[in-house]
């Protein structure tokens, strides 16, 4: 039982950090590209990145398992396992 509970506590670290940085730099990069530095730009990023932090979070935690599942196969294809 605690093996299991350290299992999802590091999938949940997991997916909170990888979903953490990849909105941090792709909210960066959207509201770069729409809104160049304008002033208040960091306030509009800011704003976004919340928000794709609320959709990334859980995405990535139901998602992830499924990619690793795909990765496994293909490296098995790949490698011939």
């Amino acid at each position: 039982m605690a093996k299991q509970k350290g299992a999802r506590s590091r999938h949940l670290i997991f997916a909170g950090i990888m979903s953490g940085l990849m909105s941090l730099l792709m909210s960066a990069v959207v509201t770069y590209i729409n809104t160049d530095l304008a002033p208040g730009f960091v306030e509009r990023w800011l704003e976004a990145f919340i928000i794709a932090w609320a959709v990334a979070f859980p995405s990535v935690a139901v998602i992830s398992p499924l990619a690793r599942w795909m990765t496994d196969g293909l490296m098995d294809r790949l490698t011939g396992h």
